[in-house]
């Protein structure tokens, strides 16, 4: 089950009627004009859902504008390091989620402090950024 985290706002300012109120929607809905790589990276931080419940985490990622809310993943990348208090897990979960957004070179060795969960999510990330819909990545029953 996928936890929705809802930006906090002000009170006096509701949204349009037609408009997504959850930061998920807004930000897939943002993702959905931007390239492969941006899309694989938003879907995968609302599937994890616990980094970007964090509101250290959504100050540093998440930009608003009257058009709705964005990843600015330069400004993330070069600080979320020395900003946000990680564990290995989320800081190899974020640097791999950043290169899905942003092609560069990662050590694949990071896999290893993800997780069952966690790498789950990244391999579905690889297979959007491949344009796969035919490979599943799952539990084995």
């Amino acid at each position: 089950m996928t936890h929705r985290t809802a930006m906090p706002g002000p009170a006096d300012t509701a949204p349009p009627q037609d408009a997504p109120t959850l930061l998920s929607d807004r930000l897939t809905a943002w993702a959905r004009t931007r390239d492969a790589g941006h899309q694989a990276a938003v879907a995968a931080l609302i599937e994890e859902d616990t980094l970007l419940a964090r509101e250290d985490v959504r100050a540093l990622l998440v930009g608003e504008t009257e058009a709705g809310a964005f990843c600015d993943w330069p400004r993330f990348e070069e600080r979320y390091r020395c900003a946000l208090v990680l564990d290995d897990g989320e800081d190899a979960f974020l640097t791999l989620v950043i290169a899905t957004a942003f092609p560069r070179l990662v050590a694949l060795w990071r896999l290893e402090a993800l997780g069952d969960r966690r790498l789950g999510i990244i391999l579905r990330a690889i297979t959007r950024l491949a344009g796969s819909d035919t490979i599943a990545v799952g539990t084995r029953t």
